[in-house]
């Protein structure tokens, strides 16, 4: 597989879950263990990308992130990587792509908050993410009813998975998604950067 690319196997099904994480935080450690457990997931890849397109502010240097990401999350069914790096995408479609070559057989879900949902159809070729490999979307506060009722929510409306069905998402051929209510925290990256807790060096 070679150095630094995380070891899967044919029929394995692992949660990816893209971002900056500038700084990572308990908010994402809580997403991904609900998404195991919830999704019925073998594993959760942490994709610590070298920048976000839809921010003009760049991140924190990718080693210290890293290194802030693995403090964060340590769990023994979560892996914190730097694929996009490694694989030289910055686009989420062209890192699903890759990954979906590199990794034949694997059934990958992308992972966001609902957050994200709401802002999902200014992301490049979102129409064609959704086409590519099942989505779960885990609710943060005050963002379900502008996540339920964005762009991409409408136009995906009828592929969406019931709660209840969560456990079979990774096994279903997208377009599907599923929206889940879990209980979350508010914490974000951009507060902690705004508190002054997080000054990379």
């Amino acid at each position: 597989m070679g150095p630094g690319f995380p070891i899967a196997r044919p029929g394995m099904r692992i949660g990816l879950l893209g971002g900056s994480f500038d700084p990572a935080h308990e908010g994402h450690a809580l997403i991904s263990r609900e998404a195991l457990k919830r999704f019925d997931l073998d594993q959760v890849w942490w994709l610590v990308s070298p920048g976000n397109p839809l921010k003009a502010r760049g991140p924190a240097p990718l080693s210290e992130r890293m290194a802030r990401a693995r403090d964060v999350m340590q769990h023994p069914q979560v892996r914190v990587t730097d694929l996009e790096a490694r694989l030289g995408t910055r686009y989420t479609h062209a890192t699903l792509a890759a990954l979906a070559a590199k990794y034949p057989g694997v059934r990958f879900v992308w992972l966001m908050g609902a957050d994200n949902l709401a802002e999902f159809h200014r992301w490049d070729r979102w129409r064609d993410i959704m086409r590519l490999v099942p989505i779960g979307v885990m609710a943060r506060p005050g963002q379900r009813i502008s996540a339920r009722m964005s762009p991409a929510a409408r136009r995906f409306q009828r592929f969406r998975l019931r709660a209840r069905q969560a456990a079979l998402l990774a096994t279903y051929a997208p377009p599907v998604w599923c929206f889940l209510n879990v209980p979350m925290t508010d914490l974000s990256s951009t507060a902690i950067r705004a508190r002054g807790d997080w000054k990379a060096t």
